[in-house]
């Protein structure tokens, strides 16, 4: 069942929960041990970035007319009822998932692509944006926001997901961006890597080091982050206030929200504009691959955002920057690192955690389709996993709960992932604990100030 809202009303301020938290967030910091400012980030983001993600007391932030009339093209995106999956399952629970696979790229990133872009003409005239993609879909949203915008985009691809997912780099080529395998011989980062594995398959904290590189070499171009910091989570907040308004049209409030945990944008996106109403719940569930949990697993300490040392550090949940993760079919729920909003509000334990092994994951994505009519993103389908659980805890218990989770794309760019699945092909990965603890080892020693 589709959940239209009453009218087409698009929200037009995005929502900092930072203001509303009973605890402080700690800062970013240097390698020498000093929060970071304004000046201290001016090589990588436009100044309006900057303001957001270091944005403290302001709740709500406007959202650009020319960004409003971007949304407007796909947004406000439908919010549905799982009837038939209800049905499947004998559950007594109400199953809703907000649906952001319909936007032009085909996932909720473009949310913060549009403004990502905008930002970078508006305020310094940036004439290229510069970012690292896995599978594609980050990639090819920001490629999409360049064109609209006017702009080059370049970005660096996993060397692997090159090579093997080709159809998101034919997207992105085909959207007018340079796309360049990574580690690649265009920077020092990527020619290190190379000299000492020629064979590398690359990771994202890799093409992170190298579009970083690239990006504060360059007097006309900016990086583009497309998860993690607080701004992109700024930015994907439209999707649940886009959902509060929503299951109040239909009657009714999330008890558990659940979400697939890669960064943590798409999770603080739908789960944060319920925060104001934790008084009377809703339950926040991150849920992650068993094989790279950085969430459950890692440890709270700063750490960069990439292989190099370039970005940033970060106070955040990490299995540590040089960890490389089992080849599973995760999508971007491989990376080492989560928000440090998201990692806060577990440390918190105001968020709770859930893993489940990439097979799990895939029986639930197909339970969905054949009851839903659409294939999941590889993230999507751990989600549907413990939503799955959820529910038939729910029958077990007789429990008639509200479950809201959100489906962050489709799987137009990930088909051959369930075609192995159908077949057979993909076998279950564990944790491989002693490189993530190898990986702890180096984390940077920082002394806050």
């Amino acid at each position: 069942m589709r959940i239209s809202p009453k009218t087409n009303n698009i929200p037009n301020k995005w929502y900092n929960i930072i203001p509303d938290l009973d605890f402080g967030v700690p800062p970013m910091m240097s390698s020498s041990g000093y929060a970071l400012s304004h000046h201290d980030l001016d090589r990588l983001a436009p100044y309006s970035i900057i303001d957001q993600e270091l944005e403290k007391k302001k709740r709500d932030l406007s959202i650009p007319k020319e960004v409003w009339n971007f949304y407007s093209n796909w947004r406000p995106t439908p919010l549905y009822r799982a009837e038939r999956l209800e049905k499947s399952l004998e559950t007594p629970a109400r199953i809703f998932y907000k649906h952001e696979g319909g936007s032009p790229s085909g996932s909720h990133e473009m949310n913060t692509a549009v403004a990502q872009a905008y930002y970078a003409v508006q305020d310094e005239g940036v004439k290229c944006m510069v970012t690292a993609t896995g599978n594609g879909e980050w990639g090819a949203s920001l490629a999409i926001a360049c064109n609209y915008f006017g702009i080059q985009c370049k970005i660096y691809m996993v060397r692997s997901s090159y090579e093997q997912k080709v159809y998101g780099r034919y997207v992105m080529e085909i959207l007018g961006a340079e796309v360049v395998p990574s580690p690649s011989e265009k920077t020092f980062t990527g020619k290190k890597i190379l000299a000492q594995d020629p064979d590398s398959p690359g990771s994202l904290s890799i093409a992170l080091s190298e579009a970083f590189y690239e990006a504060s070499g360059r007097d006309d171009a900016k990086f583009s982050w497309g998860t993690v910091m607080n701004h992109v989570v700024l930015h994907q907040t439209i999707i649940g206030l886009e959902a509060r308004s929503q299951m109040r049209q239909a009657g009714a409030s999330p008890d558990v929200i659940i979400c697939a945990v890669s960064g943590g944008s798409g999770l603080g996106g739908l789960a944060f504009p319920f925060y104001q109403e934790r008084g009377r719940g809703p339950r926040i569930m991150a849920v992650e691959t068993v094989a790279c949990p950085s969430l459950s697993k890692g440890r709270y300490a700063y750490d960069y955002g990439d292989t190099e040392g370039l970005s940033p550090m970060l106070k955040m949940y990490t299995l540590g920057r040089s960890f490389v993760p089992p080849n599973i079919r995760a999508g971007g729920m491989r990376y080492h690192g989560i928000s440090p909003l998201v990692s806060a509000l577990y440390r918190e334990k105001q968020i709770e955690v859930k893993t489940y092994m990439q097979r799990k994951a895939f029986e639930a994505a197909i339970t969905f389709a054949r009851t839903e009519g659409m294939i999941p993103s590889p993230e999507t389908s751990y989600a549907v996993a413990a939503v799955v659980d959820e529910a038939l805890a729910c029958k077990q218990r007789k429990e008639k709960k509200n479950i809201l989770f959100l489906v962050d794309g489709n799987s137009n760019l990930d088909l051959a992932t369930f075609k192995d699945f159908a077949e057979g092909a993909i076998e279950d990965e564990s944790f491989p604990e002693e490189y993530a603890q190898a990986a702890l080892e180096q984390l940077p020693e920082v002394t806050p100030p």
